[in-house]
């Protein structure tokens, strides 16, 4: 497998963990987001959205952080990421989307360049947004996590799945950013039980060999 891959990228955060958690051997390929090689036609060739990541398994190109995820939970099903019952499926794929599709969206660099070079937006203005719509994601989040009772040392009982994998990237960008993570415990308690696993360990920005 080829896992086209930056070390400050969050999704491509959230795919390394999920090899990792699986076992598998992957050849990294370093694509600089801040140097645009993401934009160049020789990327574009192989993903036409130009976004890490994007893995390459074969004759198959998946984009797309949390369905290659589920890809890899049904083509390499042990450990699962996913949960057997489709209650529980359900719930890990809703805070995984919590994440995914309402915090870092709205937070990818490429809308923090947009309100900055477009808009006109300084700075301070910039972490503003950044750190509002963490705060809106991290508060459902904890919310969900007391409220459901379905986390234990995870997000999912004592196994870690797809939201635990979505988490710990965007609990290391909130930090980043200088977000304040101390009104959430249980986060940041599943956050730290999470880090405390080599699979977490190896797949962070630091442990990557492009970490400048």
């Amino acid at each position: 497998m080829k896992l086209y891959t930056f070390f400050r990228s969050s999704a491509a955060f959230r795919m390394r963990i999920a090899m990792n958690v699986k076992g598998l051997a992957y050849d990294p390929v370093i694509v600089s987001l801040p140097k645009m090689e993401h934009r160049e036609a020789e990327f574009a060739a192989v993903n036409p959205q130009r976004l890490v990541p994007t893995l390459v398994d074969g004759d198959e190109v998946l984009i797309q952080s949390m369905a290659t995820i589920e890809y890899l939970d049904e083509t390499h099903p042990e450990p699962p990421v996913l949960p057997k019952s489709p209650e529980a499926r359900a719930y890990v794929r809703a805070m995984s989307q919590i994440i995914g599709c309402e915090i870092h969206p709205l937070n990818n660099i490429r809308v923090l360049k947009y309100l900055e070079n477009e808009l006109g937006q300084d700075e301070a203005a910039r972490n503003a947004w950044y750190a509002h719509w963490v705060s809106e994601g991290f508060i459902a989040f904890e919310a969900l996590l007391g409220e459901r009772g379905l986390a234990g040392r995870f997000c999912h009982g004592d196994q870690v799945s797809m939201a635990d994998i979505c988490l710990v990237p965007q609990v290391f960008n909130a930090q980043r950013f200088n977000c304040p993570t101390g009104d959430y415990p249980r986060l940041k308690a599943i956050f730290e039980n999470c880090m405390k696993l080599q699979p977490f360990i190896d797949a962070g920005p630091d442990a990557q060999p492009d970490k400048v």
